[in-house]
């Protein structure tokens, strides 16, 4: 496979190296009880509480998905969901001790790990670039809300 990777279109570069990364990772994190989605989810959550919805909104996937995302989360640990004292209808998220551990120690492996982002020579550098390519190329319609 690697003998011809210098050839490939930068499409299938960026979308092979994202599955090896999110794959290695995927490993990582099921040590911790986590999942690439539950990692996102902490991610929002270390911001503050938020509701389901906005939960949702902020990862990009729908009210059913983060349902799920959720439900794993309390069942690990990971988050507190209540139902809001203002509002019965709706349920308030809250990221627990174990999940802002869990999320500090996945943002340090990441960094550190030459099996994922440790492999790039200036990690700050290609985050930065990814972040201006995601910024910049609008994501097809049908993609908007299920990523």
């Amino acid at each position: 496979m690697q003998d011809d990777v210098e050839s490939w279109p930068t499409g299938r570069l960026l979308s092979v190296a994202a599955r090896l990364v999110e794959g290695r990772f995927e490993q990582f994190l099921a040590g911790l009880g986590l999942t690439h989605a539950g990692l996102i989810a902490l991610h929002h959550l270390a911001g503050g509480p938020l509701s389901q919805r906005e939960l949702a909104q902020l990862c990009r996937v729908t009210d059913q998905t983060i349902s799920r995302t959720i439900e794993r989360l309390a069942r690990t640990g990971h988050a507190d969901r209540t139902a809001d004292g203002r509002d019965r209808r709706r349920t308030v998220v809250t990221i627990t001790a174990a999940g802002a551990e869990a999320l500090a120690v996945a943002r340090r492996e990441e960094q550190r790990s030459e099996d994922l982002l440790g492999a790039v020579d200036d990690y700050h550098h290609f985050r930065q670039q990814l972040i201006t390519l995601i910024t910049r190329v609008p994501a097809p319609a049908d993609q908007r809300r299920t990523r």
